[in-house]
């Protein structure tokens, strides 16, 4: 039987791990801004606190090729060059931190799967753009991906609800599902003419037997939690007519206004309402599952904030 009261958060330094030097973007104190605003609100008192664990080859396996794996194993040990074509660069210890984010996930969606909470979350994972063969957009593992594959496969799920509300299209999880009907994705984005990757027009609607099982909503530049709410319940209306066994939000914090890559302009009320609608969704459907991920943001007042709010709704639920 689920435990109705329970909220799993997971963090640690394995997690923080995760990050890139020299300035880069997504750095690894990203997970520590977190921490700090979740504490200053007592919500890591409220949660159920558990430990980062690492994925074996196996679960990695699950979404990437194994050339692709040996690839990163190698690029770890010394630190030097580059996964993609210079967003991504290798550093020491990368496949142990990646391997930890896409393990905690997988952790986190048995937990679910087997009762033992109602919902959690994890602030340094969505790493949406890895691709099955390569890395992408700072994503090394995709654990968005990894996690997909393992509930399909190890507890035999066909309706998984993929969320994604980063400013970036989810372009590694949206064309690695783009024909699996048991992968309903909805994704609200910049619009790809404005911002990496390019991609997520509203026609992309999935291809084959999952044609219109995948929702792109692209925003303008500039939209604001107005534009964020209008278009909000598109994703309620395909949610319910898919009828979920799990929920996954990927929360990303770089829509919100101020972020130095992005050019959204939303607020942590955006992200307190995707969440709080998620949560009466995934009540409704599939006794209460839902696996949020921090995904992106880069501006670290606004990441504690967003993640934060996400957070909230969730113990609060």
């Amino acid at each position: 039987m689920t435990d109705l009261r329970s909220t799993r958060l997971c963090i640690g330094d394995e997690l923080a791990a995760y990050g890139f030097g020299d300035g880069h973007p997504f750095g690894p104190d990203r997970m520590h801004a977190f921490r700090s605003e979740a504490q200053r609100r007592g919500l890591d008192r409220r949660a159920d606190m558990v430990e980062p664990c690492i994925a074996d080859e196996a679960t990695i396996l699950l979404f990437h090729t194994r050339a692709y794996l040996e690839r990163v194993r190698r690029l770890s040990v010394t630190g030097e060059g580059w996964l993609d074509a210079g967003d991504t660069p290798a550093f020491k210890g990368m496949y142990e931190a990646a391997a930890t984010v896409a393990g905690s996930v997988v952790m986190l969606a048995d937990m679910l799967m087997a009762g033992a909470c109602r919902r959690a979350f994890i602030p340094i994972a969505g790493l949406h753009h890895a691709r099955r063969d390569g890395a992408a957009g700072f994503c090394v593992f995709n654990d968005c991906g990894i996690v997909i594959e393992h509930l399909k496969r190890i507890h035999g799920l066909t309706r998984i609800a993929y969320v994604d509300i980063d400013a970036h299209h989810g372009d590694g999880v949206f064309y690695a599902f783009e024909d699996d009907a048991a992968a309903r994705i909805a994704d609200i984005h910049e619009d790809g003419r404005y911002l990496y990757p390019g991609t997520g027009s509203a026609e992309e609607k999935g291809k084959g037997d999952a044609e219109c099982t995948k929702l792109n909503l692209p925003l303008p530049p500039g939209a604001t939690d107005d534009d964020f709410l209008r278009v909000w319940p598109e994703v309620d209306a395909h949610l319910e007519a898919a009828g979920p066994e799990f929920i996954i939000l990927q929360c990303g914090a770089d829509s919100i206004a101020n972020d130095p890559i992005t050019h959204l302009r939303l607020s942590p009320r955006s992200h307190a309402h995707a969440a709080g609608r998620l949560c009466r969704i995934a009540d409704a459907y599939c006794d209460g599952r839902l696996l949020a991920l921090g995904g992106g943001g880069y501006n670290r007042a606004n990441l504690a904030h967003a993640w934060c709010a996400v957070l909230e709704h969730l113990l609060d639920s």
